[in-house]
């Protein structure tokens, strides 16, 4: 069984995407990733009196907000289509130039696409799923569509990013089989922030801010921000074990 094991170890080493995504090493892309959660915390501290007031208006006024907050941290701190940051060079060895307008236009093109593929793939499936786990099919269709809308911008436009549409590593993403990072611990803690923040919804407490889907989407963006920082630097590297 050891020596199994330790046959086994190499081969995944050496398989590709086995290993989790690195923030890119350059000054901007630290500071904007370590920005990111503030950004996504805040925007949900303003908005939250009109999320109670009018749910439909500010998720849809948000949205392109959130589209833009996503996408900058996608160019400026994430490699695109799962290929690794370009290596240090070796002392003596000088650094090629890169083109800035192509480099910036190399960016910029995945990171849209990612935002196509959110907006016409990832959202229509989560809006399926979140009625699957109990939301209204009757009523409040604005409200669900807008939920999946931001559910589907904080979970999926990084990893369409980074991974692009491998089939294989999207089968990992489901099954969570993926190593943990940054952006997979996004993708999980906003998941999961939502689950829990439709438990107030069904007690009788009557509150404003009960209202479908004010506790969902507030759950929702503080599991994105409590994942991404858990994966970054509690998880990361480490997978799910599921027995």
């Amino acid at each position: 069984m050891s020596s199994s094991m330790a046959n086994a170890k190499p081969a995944a080493a050496t398989a590709p995407n086995e290993k989790p995504v690195e923030i890119l090493q350059n000054q901007a892309s630290q500071f904007y990733a370590n920005l990111h959660p503030v950004l996504l915390l805040s925007i949900l501290l303003v908005s939250f009196r009109r999320l109670v007031q009018d749910s439909v208006s500010t998720l849809l006024g948000l949205a392109p907000t959130i589209a833009i907050v996503q996408a900058i941290y996608c160019v400026l701190c994430l490699p695109s289509t799962g290929q690794p940051a370009a290596s240090t060079p070796k002392p003596g060895q000088k650094k090629k130039a890169a083109k800035p307008a192509q480099d910036v236009w190399a960016k910029a093109v995945p990171a849209f696409l990612s935002l196509v593929l959110t907006l016409t793939l990832s959202a229509p499936t989560l809006y399926i799923i979140v009625i699957l786990f109990g939301g209204p099919l009757t009523t409040h269709q604005p409200h669900t569509l807008l939920l999946a809308l931001h559910l589907a911008l904080l979970t999926t436009p990084q990893l369409y990013y980074t991974h692009g549409l491998d089939t294989q590593i999207w089968l990992k993403i489901a099954s969570l089989q993926l190593p943990i990072d940054e952006l997979f611990g996004m993708t999980l803690g906003a998941c999961l922030g939502s689950w829990i923040g439709a438990i107030p919804i069904p007690l009788d407490w009557d509150r404003e801010w009960q209202k479908w889907p004010v506790t969902i989407v507030t759950g929702l963006y503080i599991g994105a921000v409590v994942g991404k920082l858990a994966g970054g630097y509690v998880f990361k590297g480490a997978k799910i074990k599921i027995s």
